[in-house]
């Protein structure tokens, strides 16, 4: 089988699909065969990355189904899931990848920054994966979106960092359980990524000192995270479980 038919006939939802890593992972397993379903909070955002994807190659038309949804939501989570049941029956693919990021000293961080951060990085993917259960096909494999802040200190990260060490947690907890049926769960920790979170959250004047850090010599891209994904949600990881793969240019476990 070639990449191009890894995921023929499988079906993947990408919450938070609307941009930088979520959109591409979409579009990678589009481009494998798969038929995505892809959320994100913005209806108009939303509307946009659907029609890219759409036209985002031969046959790709039709096999993209773009669903409003805040994963922080219960209510919306509920209609997500009733919405894949009824159109789609089934999941093979959860990329739980919808989050949010909020960067201070820890002596700034107000409740309510915690409350909107725990509640879309950790709620939001813990009730995804929840709501997704009667839904996965018994070889199905979940990916959580998760930090290469989890496995170094990062000063200011205090909030977001705990955050993505719960999901990982989460990953290898719901592997031991979720095992027996089949269902695979890892995550993956990107680094420097470029995407649109990332420009906003680090000064242009800082860019080149995180470029620095890293072994590889750059910032990474969406669509190197996505392969990441792609190969942990495929049967070519069928043995791969609990894990946490680390997509960083050698940040953490290399000094440049």
């Amino acid at each position: 089988m070639t990449n191009d038919e890894r995921f023929a006939g499988k079906v993947a939802l990408i919450t938070g699909g609307t941009s930088g890593m979520g959109l591409a992972v979409a579009r990678r397993l589009l481009a494998e065969g798969a038929r995505v379903v892809v959320t994100g909070r913005d209806q108009g955002r939303l509307d946009a990355a659907a029609k890219g994807l759409d036209g985002a190659g031969p046959g790709a038309d039709g096999r993209v189904l773009a669903v409003r949804a805040d994963a922080g939501s219960l209510p919306d989570l509920d209609a997500l899931m009733d919405t894949v049941r009824d159109r789609l029956g089934r999941l093979d693919v959860v990329f739980a990848n919808a989050g949010t990021g909020t960067f201070g000293p820890a002596a700034d961080i107000t409740e309510a920054d915690f409350d909107h951060s725990v509640n879309v990085n950790f709620k939001g993917v813990y009730f995804t994966i929840q709501k997704a259960l009667p839904l996965l096909a018994d070889d199905a494999s979940i990916v959580i979106n998760a930090s290469w802040t989890l496995h170094r200190g990062l000063p200011i990260a205090s909030l977001y960092s705990a955050t993505k060490a719960a999901v990982q947690s989460l990953a290898r907890t719901l592997a031991a359980e979720l095992g027996p049926r089949g269902v695979r769960v890892n995550s993956v920790s990107p680094g420097y990524i470029d995407t649109p979170m990332f420009r906003g959250a680090v000064p242009a004047d800082e860019v080149e000192g995180n470029r620095a850090q890293v072994a590889s010599g750059r910032i990474g891209t969406p669509e190197e995270v996505a392969g990441a994904v792609a190969f942990l949600a495929s049967a070519d990881a069928a043995y791969v479980n609990g894990q946490d793969l680390i997509v960083d240019g050698g940040l953490v476990a290399a000094v440049a």
